[in-house]
């Protein structure tokens, strides 16, 4: 996420202090990814000394404005007008930890991926419940809001379907290996709902 060009774009609109870019920025996204005030005004002394903006001075509250340069004007067109195409991988903390799990004796895996599908489940409810609030009271100001929420809802249920593949692939390896085993009787292991959970919600949910 660039802080940097956030600020830059919400700068373009107006001079703005340090606590109303925090608000206008966690308004814009519904305060999903707070923004600690401190990061904000050490990204503003970094987009100073690059020249993208300039201090204006304090009020007689003492609030300090900061205003975008022409050179910051560009940055951000730039900003609009590149993709967001990450040079590495982003890390994910899911894809590692059930990585680990498949090598590390004692661990179910499947319970693994069970709990975080719940979870995910959950979290995606939430989004879609949010979404139905934004629909009920249906103001242009929450579009970018929207955006966000549908965002979220989509990586969720990206997740949910990777999950759900991950779960499929494992069962999979499992009986090749049982069909490749010597014949001996060995209790079979009863189907979880995992699956049907998942394709049960994303039905209500969409």
């Amino acid at each position: 996420m660039s802080i940097k060009h956030s600020l830059l774009v919400m700068l373009q609109q107006q001079q703005r202090y340090g606590f109303e870019l925090r608000e206008e920025f966690e308004r814009s996204t519904g305060a999903t990814w707070p923004l600690n005030i401190g990061q904000v005004y050490t990204t503003l002394d970094r987009l100073e000394r690059d020249g993208l903006v300039k201090d204006m001075g304090t009020d007689e509250a003492g609030h300090r404005y900061y205003e975008i340069t022409d050179t910051g004007c560009q940055e951000a067109r730039d900003w609009f007008n590149t993709p967001v195409a990450p040079s590495t991988p982003p890390r994910n903390e899911l894809a590692i930890k059930l990585a680990l799990a498949l090598s590390t004796p004692g661990v179910d895996t499947g319970a693994v991926i069970q709990t975080q599908r719940l979870a995910t489940i959950q979290t995606m409810q939430g989004y879609v419940r949010a979404r139905r609030e934004a629909d009920r009271e249906n103001k242009a100001e929450d579009l970018s809001w929207r955006f966000v929420l549908e965002s979220l809802i989509y990586s969720a249920e990206a997740e949910l379907k990777w999950l759900d593949h991950c779960e499929a692939k494992m069962s999979s390896m499992a009986r090749a290996s049982r069909s490749n085993a010597p014949r001996e009787t060995t209790p079979s292991q009863p189907p979880t709902q995992a699956k049907r959970t998942n394709t049960a919600t994303l039905e209500e949910t969409r």
